[in-house]
């Protein structure tokens, strides 16, 4: 379904970007990796994914708070293989305190992550895109880009920038072959989150099972997390023809959290 397109995927060496840019390159996708972690790891990683995919795969170590590096990365990638023809914003941090107490050296590195970078990745995609008059791109944004929680001030609000962004250029590029999408996910079973859960119950005094129903799933009715598959199911969909006509959208993927 991909075959000849190529994918660059943020934050891809772990969780939902890694998901997703397996499934890409399963369907013949060349693929760009991205992320942080410790290289051998990363190589292995990387040499795995390339060994049973058709299209090629290639890891750029960016770091998206810089706008050289990603305009280093976004050239790479389009000399390369001659255009992104997709698209994925996925990486991003989370930090949590009161808004008198936030850290303002935090507030500005989750806007430049979670909201700037994207913009620098979208328009510097953007020209080839045009070009071949074909382009898919897909924010991975939060039910917190529909919705708030307290103490979430900066992801909040950059969450809801991404909702804001995905719509606009969505208009700009609609008679040009190319979409433009959020998925919104809740709770998402990640390594990063099961690692989160034993530290939790042991500040606040309560079971790993009850971190999981009463704090982490909470919001989520189904009180379920939602698995990696899912989404990367989801950004399939919208990275193939089948999905031409769905642009604009911000797509919750949340256990029926943000229907509350």
């Amino acid at each position: 379904m991909l075959s000849g397109k190529t994918a660059l995927v943020t934050g891809s060496t772990s969780g939902i970007g890694l998901g997703i840019a397996r499934a890409y390159a399963s369907l013949g996708a060349n693929v760009v990796l991205n992320g942080f972690g410790e290289a051998g790891q990363i190589e292995k990683l990387r040499a795995e994914i390339d060994e049973t995919s058709p299209g090629e795969v290639r890891y750029d170590g960016a770091d998206l708070s810089r706008q050289d590096a990603i305009e280093a990365m976004m050239g790479k990638a389009i000399a390369e293989f001659g255009a992104v023809d997709v698209l994925v914003n996925n990486a991003g941090i989370q930090h949590v305190a009161p808004i008198d107490e936030f850290p303002a050296a935090k507030w500005d590195a989750i806007l430049a992550l979670n909201l700037t970078a994207s913009f620098h990745t979208i328009r510097l995609a953007l020209p080839p895109m045009k070009a071949r008059k074909w382009g898919r791109i897909i924010n991975i944004a939060s039910a917190h880009a529909l919705v708030a929680s307290p103490y979430k001030s900066a992801y909040v609000a950059a969450k809801h920038g991404i909702a804001g962004l995905t719509k606009t250029v969505a208009l700009e590029v609609a008679e040009q072959g190319i979409t433009m999408n959020a998925i919104c996910p809740g709770y998402v079973w990640t390594p990063l989150v099961e690692r989160q859960i034993p530290d939790t119950a042991k500040a606040r005094g309560i079971s790993e099972q009850q971190v999981i129903h009463d704090v982490l799933l909470h919001a989520q009715p189904t009180k379920q997390f939602v698995q990696v598959a899912e989404i990367a199911a989801l950004a399939t969909f919208l990275a193939s023809d089948a999905a031409a006509s769905v642009t604009g959208t911000v797509l919750p993927v949340d256990g029926g959290w943000t229907a509350q």
